[in-house]
């Protein structure tokens, strides 16, 4: 069993730690990350803590982990200090943030507002600057959508680039393995020693208008801005191409990743929510109900209409392109807001952020602000297996940028 080998010294002003996640463990010395802090989603294992998954009664019915999982494993190695565990939307159910039992992490860029979720602690301590990064993880977009709300680098990995042992499930299907940070060089120096070396070269800029109609018009300017210093950087003119078959809808994609996610996510936990009737967020309990009711012919079809979609994505992106996208609908809902309105941009958001889980190609998400000035994110969106340089190539943008 591993031992802190210093007290817990964050003073945690946004909210973001668990209690069973106080703890800090010292990276290896020397290591590519020494000198560097992070924290972890409580659904990663540390040997000798327990991993909370966002909710009391998983906390109460599961042991310390016995095993620290690769991912955490591979950061220690490489020199980094582990500042403990921090919150996630119950189970990873959830794109908003806020948890019924541990509550609402604050989101510094844009107070008032909720920090997205469900790798929502992960974003908040990273916003705030209490660790240098910190591992989430994106099924639906858990990732994806709170760097956008809350200004900062977030990323959808490869599905399965990543080894998920010791990283609890929602939807192994479309779970990947995540991190956020504030710091361009940080977040490209951690891809640097958890991601595979790539040689990935871009010669297309794709261009999917249907994606950039279904967020907010104060967005697009951004995303129009990212897309200039893309095609300027690879020397490209973008190709404007349907995403879309006819007859196909955003919406139609989103309702085939629910309903076959959704049915994953009940083989997942079923059995436990049914053995010990955890108290859910109402939200949250809402779609594990949902999920409890999809049929196996319901699942059947969701699975086929995936296969044609997948192969459809990638098929147009290839082995050598590239697309801009935005990482959310919109910027991040105000705390207060009324639940017709967070379902909305919830959907809405959804119908972006399917597009990289249907066919499981990475997303890398960097900050951006809008005119008034409130943070949102803009995506690369590139081939399975382009992750580090689909990395490299956003801070590229993100520096071109800032010096225009």
């Amino acid at each position: 069993m591993m031992k802190p080998e210093s007290p817990f010294d964050v003073q945690d002003r946004v909210n973001a730690w668990v209690d069973h996640g106080k703890f800090v463990l010292s990276g290896a010395q020397g290591g590519r990350l020494a000198g560097l802090t992070f924290a972890v989603k409580d659904i990663y294992d540390v040997a000798g803590y327990q991993t909370g998954f966002g909710n009391p009664t998983w906390l109460q019915t599961h042991e310390p982990a016995s095993l620290t999982a690769p991912l955490v494993q591979a950061l220690l190695d490489a020199g980094a200090t582990l500042k403990g565990k921090v919150i996630t939307d119950e189970l990873t159910y959830s794109l908003n943030g806020d948890n019924l039992h541990y509550g609402t992490p604050t989101n510094v860029n844009a107070p008032g507002c909720v920090p997205g979720g469900s790798s929502s602690g992960s974003a908040a301590a990273v916003a705030a600057r209490l660790v240098d990064f910190a591992l989430g993880s994106d099924t639906g977009g858990s990732t994806r959508v709170p760097a956008s709300y809350c200004g900062i680098w977030g990323l959808r990995t490869t599905h399965g680039s990543l080894p998920v042992a010791g990283v609890l499930p929602l939807q192994p299907s479309f779970d990947t393995l995540t991190w956020l940070a504030n710091d361009a060089n940080v977040f490209e120096k951690v891809g640097e020693v958890l991601l595979p070396a790539t040689q990935h070269e871009f010669h297309r800029v794709l261009h999917w208008e249907e994606t950039w109609q279904a967020a907010d018009e104060s967005l697009h300017e951004g995303l129009r801005d990212v897309q200039r210093v893309v095609q300027a950087r690879l020397g490209l003119d973008a190709e404007s191409v349907p995403l879309l078959g006819s007859g196909q809808t955003l919406e139609d994609w989103r309702h085939a990743y629910h309903v076959a996610s959704a049915s994953e996510a009940w083989q997942t936990h079923g059995q436990w929510i049914t053995q010990h009737k955890p108290e859910l967020g109402a939200a949250i309990a809402a779609r594990f109900e949902f999920a409890r009711g999809v049929t196996a012919s319901q699942a059947q079809a969701a699975w086929d209409r995936i296969a044609t979609i997948h192969q459809q994505i990638r098929a147009q992106i290839g082995d050598d392109g590239i697309v801009v996208l935005p990482s959310s609908a919109s910027t991040a809902p105000e705390i207060n807001a009324d639940m017709a309105a967070i379902d909305d941009v919830r959907l809405r958001t959804m119908r972006l952020t399917c597009v990289a889980g249907l066919s499981g190609v990475p997303q890398v998400s960097l900050p951006l602000h809008t005119a008034p000035g409130k943070p949102f994110g803009v995506s690369l969106l590139g081939p399975p297996g382009s992750d580090l340089a689909l990395l490299r190539l956003a801070k590229q943008v993100a520096t071109d940028l800032a010096c225009a």
